[in-house]
């Protein structure tokens, strides 16, 4: 049974806007009523972030999401809110350990490596069930599912950009999960 399984990034919310790690807000009002929405199509299940900014915009999608709290962002720990480049300058060398060690979280959240196996367990809960798969969430765990697809190195990670309502689309062919352009 084939699973197709569309991911789609949050709207744009002021930590884009600023280059700061996310903490629980909202879409910023110009996401909201300018923005142009993806269109994955007819979904069988659609599951979205716990997260406010992602839940406004499964509902701007018009969909009727159900509460998946693997699909969380990433904890950032006590970096939450903070611009990123505020950290280059505050604890550089805390900031260039989580950049170049997947298992580091020197910011007391959740490591990268720690947020691909989530993610990737959550993939591989919903491939046995088939059929289309979407889900709304944010850029790093959309970067982490497409990690564990390509099998790439960890590095590979802070390469990979996801825009704001951004989709990625993959398929599972009972053999392994193939990213769909």
């Amino acid at each position: 049974m084939t699973t197709r399984l569309t991911w789609i990034n949050h709207g744009a919310t002021a930590a884009n806007r600023t280059a700061s790690f996310p903490m629980d807000e909202p879409l910023e009002e110009q996401a909201m009523s300018k923005a142009t929405l993806p269109s994955p199509g007819q979904a069988d299940r659609v599951f979205v972030s716990p997260a406010l900014r992602s839940r406004q915009t499964a509902e701007m999608l018009g969909f009727d999401a159900v509460l998946a709290p693997a699909l969380r962002d990433c904890d950032y720990g006590r970096w939450s809110g903070k611009p990123l480049m505020s950290l280059h300058s505050e604890e550089p060398d805390n900031f260039a350990l989580w950049i170049s060690d997947p298992e580091a979280a020197p910011h007391e959240g959740e490591s990268l490596q720690q947020l691909c196996k989530r993610i990737t367990g959550w993939m591989n809960e919903e491939m046995p069930l088939g059929g289309h798969v979407v889900a709304v969430t944010h850029a790093a765990v959309i970067r982490a599912a497409i990690l564990d697809v390509l099998k790439a190195p960890p590095a590979s990670f802070w390469t990979i950009d996801v825009q704001p309502l951004g989709m990625v689309r993959m398929t599972h062919d009972n053999r392994r999960w193939s990213l769909r352009f």
